[in-house]
């Protein structure tokens, strides 16, 4: 049995995450926790799998609280006050898709020993259910939004600005437009009334999904644009000129004011650009496997000062140890206030990135990677995490085999010469699927 991913339980609702599925994950984790803290998102099938949730946890005899439609870093903040938060989201995924993380109260999401903790109790059944007399209560409060607010209210400094906030038809429109116009911005919202359809554009906030936010930030000369996914626990951006930001950028642009100048560790996953490397020369960078899980758990074992993902994932563990998309976008609106944002890109240095991938069967997937894995050693520092990533004096390149396709793919960076390392790279792939 495989349930978690490298971001909890995820599926199309009603196929591979069913009521069936929710009841069992509650029965186990009310068997073992005695208070918990439930949201969700606003996706058609989440009520479904919350209700479901709750019985199992509640005929355990876990006093659960429900929270309502809020964002993951809203639950995740809220679950400080319980022994486990549960949110029900598939987060950036299509609408037919739900899920289900759980959390720890100091916003850490349950870490691989937790999650397999849970797969054997279901495939084992090993959970119980109280009797009639001892069933958990169940209870509502709607105070988690306003309690998210005001933290972030009393760590971000007020600003002016005036900005573009594309919600995505997700939970971001209970708080962000709100949190912005309470510290004094100027906000312009789109797709900020929640639809689990989400009709507006697909979840992700990406360069792709984001034409509609570009060209508003234009049209209405705003200081910047910010979206969300459907939890908001991610958080990408626009700049004033409607250039989408990559994550790359965010990441060595939140790297850089984090640290301050400080030798602190920074924590980024594996296919992550050498810009940071290079931005942070005073910081430790230390690489984990690709998933917000791994990046957290590697800033929480580190003692890290900040972290995130390029896909948009940010994390401030002086706040929690959850992506929060909420207090990134304050954040940034701080940041842009002193100066503009295609100035702070401009000061970023870039290099060439080079993508491709090759058909592999996934049952040869592991022998593949072994193979691969010797030919690859001789070229430089090997760190096989997560894939397998080499880094040189002039670059890196990744081979990591798709979670998702039938492909292995290869990413290659180089400060110059990038062909040169991704040929050399796609020669040893090529040479190891034979």
């Amino acid at each position: 049995m495989k349930l978690f991913g490298s971001s909890g339980i995820r599926g199309i609702a009603n196929k591979e995450v069913t009521p069936e599925l929710a009841l069992n994950v509650g029965l186990v984790l009310g068997s073992r926790k005695k208070t918990a803290v439930i949201g969700r998102d606003p996706r058609v099938s989440a009520p479904m799998i919350e209700h479901a949730l709750i019985a199992g946890m509640t005929a355990a005899g876990c006093t659960v609280t429900e929270i309502g439609l809020v964002t993951t870093p809203t639950l995740a903040y809220a679950a400080r006050e319980y022994e486990c938060g549960v949110m029900v989201t598939a987060s950036h995924n299509p609408s037919e898709y739900v899920g289900i993380k759980l959390w720890n109260p100091d916003g850490m999401a349950f870490d691989s020993a937790q999650q397999d903790e849970i797969e054997r109790a279901i495939e084992d059944a090993d959970f119980s259910r109280v009797p009639w007399n001892k069933i958990g209560k169940f209870e509502e409060d709607g105070s988690a939004i306003r309690a998210h607010i005001n933290m972030i209210k009393k760590l971000v400094g007020s600003s002016s600005l005036k900005v573009v906030l594309d919600c995505g038809c997700g939970a971001g429109g209970t708080i962000s437009p709100y949190l912005l116009q309470e510290l004094g911005c100027e906000v312009i919202t789109l797709n900020a009334q929640p639809d689990g359809h989400f009709p507006a554009r697909n979840p992700e906030p990406n360069d792709e999904n984001l034409s509609m936010l570009k060209k508003a930030v234009v049209d209405f000369g705003a200081d910047l644009g910010i979206a969300h996914d459907g939890d908001a626990d991610r958080m990408m951006a626009v700049d004033e000129k409607g250039n989408f930001v990559s994550g790359d950028e965010l990441l060595a642009i939140f790297g850089l004011y984090e640290c301050n100048g400080s030798k602190g560790t920074v924590v980024v996953p594996v296919d992550t650009s050498l810009m940071v490397d290079d931005c942070l020369k005073g910081s430790k960078i230390v690489r984990t496997r690709v998933g917000d899980v791994y990046v957290a758990e590697g800033i929480k074992q580190c003692g890290a000062i900040y972290g995130g993902e390029p896909s948009g994932s940010w994390i401030f563990p002086k706040i929690s140890y959850c992506p929060d998309g909420i207090y990134a976008a304050a954040k940034l609106v701080e940041i842009v206030k002193e100066k503009k944002l295609s100035e702070l890109r401009e000061e970023l240095p870039r290099y060439a990135t080079k993508r491709g991938a090759l058909a592999c069967a996934n049952e040869k997937k592991a022998e593949f990677m072994e193979n691969v894995k010797v030919k690859l050693e001789p070229l430089g520092k090997v760190l096989d995490i997560d894939g397998i990533r080499v880094e040189m004096n002039n670059g890196w390149v990744l081979v990591r085999p798709s979670g998702t396709e039938a492909k292995v793919r290869i990413t290659a960076e180089a400060r110059e010469n990038v062909d040169e390392i991704f040929e050399m790279a796609e020669k040893i792939v090529k040479e190891a699927l034979e």
